[in-house]
């Protein structure tokens, strides 16, 4: 059996919020053996844009991201954000690495084609240098790794962080046994939206579609779901989601909402 290797996504709400981010990583900090971080954005992209007077528009949840935006999303991401992560984890022990999809070739998109609507400086992911991840990982570094790509023309992209942890999953997965763990604020999906205890412990791929078609699992917990089924029909082990405060329950699957085909 391959070595396991946690591949572990932390939302933008959680970041957000200093307390939380400290619990989730001091538990992240607790996980023995390989494994590697992905990061959302969070609001602070958007709040450092209103002080530069650079206008934040989304649609139905998505960033519009124009050069300005780009700007500031690569600053924030890359910059503020990750290396905030990378250096509260060094304090607790773990030899951190942060790293865009740009560092060593490792994510490179496409930039998204437009349609009806035009989304700017968005990548569509392309590929992953597994290769050049499982040499980090071989040199006892804890890739943290923010939600932008690079393309072949150069440019640097915007892109979805739960699609980020689920293809570099899929590209781990020749190397090592991959799980999957997409943390946020949350304690898992819900069968009643309004009620967070009401957690659905285990959803396969007919009770997903029967739970999207009344309405129940809407809006941003579909692509989030969709990413986790891809993962799994693509060769990861194991997908979890949970509440930040949930990772290790969640690993040993005491906790959160357990992915299955």
């Amino acid at each position: 059996m391959s070595q396991p290797l946690y591949v572990i996504k932390i939302g933008g709400n959680v970041i957000d919020n200093p307390e939380a981010c400290s619990r989730f990583l001091r538990s992240f900090a607790h996980i023995k053996g390989p494994k590697i971080l992905v990061h959302g954005g969070g609001k602070i992209a958007t709040q450092i844009a209103a002080r530069l007077q650079i206008e934040t528009r989304m649609v139905e949840g998505r960033r519009i991201t124009d050069k300005p935006m780009l700007d500031v999303v690569t600053m924030v991401y890359g910059g503020l954000v990750n290396k905030n992560l990378v250096a509260q984890l060094q304090a607790l022990g773990c030899n951190a690495i942060g790293l865009t999809g740009a560092d060593g070739g490792i994510i490179r998109s496409v930039r998204r084609p437009v349609k009806t609507i035009d989304y700017g400086f968005v990548g569509d992911i392309e590929a992953v240098n597994g290769e050049q991840i499982h040499a980090i990982l071989g040199s006892s570094l804890i890739p943290v790794i923010a939600p932008l790509t690079y393309s072949t023309s150069g440019d640097l992209l915007n892109t979805n962080a739960d699609t980020m942890a689920s293809v570099t999953g899929v590209a781990m997965s020749e190397f090592y046994e991959v799980n999957l763990i997409y943390c946020f604020e949350k304690k898992g999906v819900l069968s009643d939206p309004d009620d967070d205890t009401a957690v659905i412990a285990a959803l396969n791929l007919d009770s997903y579609h029967f739970y999207k078609s009344t309405g129940v699992i809407n809006k941003g917990m579909i692509p989030k779901l969709d990413n986790a089924f891809d993962a799994l029909q693509a060769g990861i082990s194991k997908v979890m989601i949970c509440h930040a405060d949930d990772l290790i329950e969640a690993i040993d699957s005491e906790a959160g909402t357990a992915i299955t085909l």
